[in-house]
């Protein structure tokens, strides 16, 4: 690579970059930091990633491969990066009060959050297998790490060990899949694998590859059968942790997912193999995650599970294979990334000390002792649940209407039906909040201003692409239209 190459190539990569050093900055940063002037690391990181976001949103424009065809800055990756950073920005904002009550390293803590999203950023702009596995691993390193930083907890460290070991074993799947794609077809670039699949036959060896990466990024997302690490590791890792990995991972395994399977395995001849898969893992993935959290005792557990049953919903449209199908995975995703932190959010305010505020009857009478609290919850309730004029109802609206659009009838219907059996447990959560009597030692909850940030963005967020969801469809259509083109 030539010295104009390499610095079109970094200056491609600058938000990435950005957010990295900004991670590096902390890390070096805290050592010289005493308990009163720790919020520096806050003010450092908002910076650099508000610097991010405005580098990330400049990368839009006619797609450009960089570092030897390994990346790509292209509308596509742009929304991502975009998503990435709102995601890290609002966890940041999240763990302010968090990682205080709670006595966490800020320094450790921040820091991982920017080289997870660092991670995501660079799975959204992979154009190799490769650099997609290497994107992966550098996001998963950071979650396992971030899961178990209650390290005085057990059921934290449980969270770690399990998610770090049912985690390297699916990232070897994913590189066994990797190494079959290349003995199979001799390429690992998206766009190669793409022409070269067009111009020849399908071999077992290539789709037992694309089996192999299926199951892989399956995990990632927590797709049923390869969700079992999920309500373990939501469960056990810190609020402000699982908030963050509902969103980032879930969101990034997506934009791996629509590069590899739309622009790279899109061909006719190789997607009728793997969109069958894909519409049975998306039934699995709504049936067993809706009826799981059905059976909850813990909110957070329950939206651990809510969490896997949403995957399923923006799995559906994985299956259609056309730009509407592709613009309303975008969409949801944005969306559940609003209602999901927004009701993390709350938990982390009514967990308190400790962390051990997780059960329905510790919400009892919220209503009474914080009724804005109590209202906002209600909001994200909804919304999760697909009431209009929410961002979850236009979210699963786009997605379902893709699914009826190309054919999948069932598919549809079952997202319908799951959905109506979602509202049984998010309407307990409001029953509990506002019909019962608050329990023994309730007191009004004090809310920071930092988390009310946090509350009034996500409400906004939820709101708004309930009420105006044109401006952010039409986005999510500019940004997959490469795809087809």
């Amino acid at each position: 690579m030539d010295g104009t190459a390499f610095l079109q190539g970094t200056g491609a990569m600058a938000p990435h970059l950005t957010v990295l050093i900004t991670g590096l900055v902390i890390l070096t940063l805290d050592l010289f930091l005493t308990d009163r002037s720790r919020f520096l690391n806050e003010v450092v990181g908002l910076a650099g990633l508000a610097l991010a976001f405005v580098l990330a949103v400049l990368q839009h424009g006619d797609p450009r491969m960089v570092f030897m065809d390994m990346a790509v800055v292209d509308n596509l990756s742009v929304f991502f990066l975009a998503a990435f950073i709102l995601i890290a920005i609002l966890t940041l904002l999240l763990s302010a009060s968090f990682v205080r009550r709670e006595d966490i390293a800020p320094g450790e803590y921040y820091a991982l959050v920017l080289f997870a999203t660092t991670g995501f950023m660079f799975v959204a702009s992979a154009a190799n297998l490769v650099m997609l596995f290497l994107a992966i691993e550098t996001l998963s390193i950071a979650t396992y790490i971030l899961a178990g930083l209650h390290r005085q907890e057990q059921r934290s460290l449980e969270a770690a060990f399990k998610y770090f070991i049912l985690g390297a074993f699916s990232s070897a799947i994913f590189l066994y899949g990797i190494a079959t794609v290349y003995g199979a077809l001799g390429h690992t670039n998206i766009t190669q694998l793409a022409e070269t699949v067009a111009q020849g036959d399908i071999s077992s060896l290539l789709m037992f590859g694309v089996a192999l990466l299926i199951v892989g990024l399956g995990f990632k997302v927590a797709a049923v059968p390869f969700h079992m690490w999920a309500p373990d590791v939501y469960d056990g890792a810190p609020t402000a942790v699982t908030a963050f990995m509902t969103a980032g991972p879930k969101a990034a395994a997506f934009s791996a997912l629509l590069r590899v399977f739309f622009q790279g395995f899109g061909g006719e001849n190789v997607a009728a193999q793997w969109a069958p898969v894909f519409a049975v893992l998306a039934a699995l993935t709504m049936i067993l995650g809706n009826l799981s959290a059905l059976t909850q005792v813990s909110i957070k557990r329950m939206l651990a599970y809510s969490s896997i049953a949403h995957a399923g919903y923006a799995f559906v449209a994985l299956v259609t294979l056309d730009a509407l199908g592709a613009a309303s995975i975008l969409y949801y995703l944005v969306a559940y990334t609003f209602m999901s932190l927004g009701a993390f959010a709350v938990l982390t305010v009514v967990a308190k000390q400790g962390e051990r505020h997780h059960a329905f009857s510790d919400y009892s009478g919220l209503a009474s002792t914080n009724p804005i609290l109590a209202a906002v919850m209600t909001l994200f309730m909804f919304a999760l649940a697909g009431f209009p004029p929410t961002a979850g109802f236009a979210g699963k609206f786009y997605v379902f209407s893709a699914a009826v659009k190309s054919g999948y009838y069932m598919l549809a219907i079952i997202g319908v039906l799951t959905s109506v059996v979602s509202v049984f447990y998010y309407i307990h959560v409001i029953r509990v909040m506002y019909m019962q009597e608050p329990g023994e030692g309730g007191s009004p909850i004090r809310v920071s201003a930092v988390t009310c940030t946090v509350l009034g963005m996500t409400v906004l967020g939820t709101l708004y692409m309930g009420v105006f969801p044109g401006s952010i469809w039409n986005l999510a259509e500019r940004s997959v239209a490469l795809l087809f083109s």
